[in-house]
């Protein structure tokens, strides 16, 4: 009996138990027909700590996870090899900070399609789950800043498409 009992607690143990990843707010920048980047923007909250490996898009030959900045006057973009999610806490992936960049686009992101993205996401057991969203394209004049979206989303911008 004992060994049994031990035997289900092992199994209990075994179960991979993966973090609740939950995406909130998924968009895309539309395009002009000859441009072939945009970004995906969203708020991504992790129950445990994880890390975002990856990102993959069917609309897009290359995806990767960026980050932006100012410095000395100059935007300055790069790709980040992964991006953390602290445990319980929204991380935002807005314009003009860390962002999913789709790049070598096989169409033009025309507002209102629904673009499909997969997120690779390892949690602190390093066990790794996919996480898949649909994010609505939104038109190509969409606020570049989140100060304006703030204000947008708070009812100031109400007549605004957004």
């Amino acid at each position: 009996m004992k060994m049994m009992i031990t035997t289900l607690a092992l199994a209990a143990f075994s179960i991979t138990a993966f973090a609740d990843v939950t995406v909130k707010d998924s968009w895309v920048r539309g395009t002009t027909p000859a441009q072939k980047a945009t970004g995906a923007f969203m708020q991504i909250t992790s129950s445990d700590a994880a890390t975002v490996l990856s990102a993959s898009s069917p609309v897009a030959g290359v995806v990767e996870i960026h980050t932006m900045k100012i410095e000395d006057g100059v935007m300055k973009m790069r790709a980040l090899p992964k991006l953390d999610l602290p445990a319980g806490k929204a991380v935002l992936l807005q314009p003009g900070g860390n962002h999913v960049m789709l790049m070598d686009l096989k169409q033009q992101m025309k507002p209102g399609d629904m673009v499909p993205i997969t997120l690779k996401i390892e949690g602190k057991d390093k066990k790794v789950q996919t996480v898949e969203i649909k994010a609505e394209v939104r038109d190509l004049a969409t606020p570049a800043t989140m100060d304006k979206m703030d204000k947008m989303d708070k009812g100031h911008g109400a007549g605004m498409k957004h």
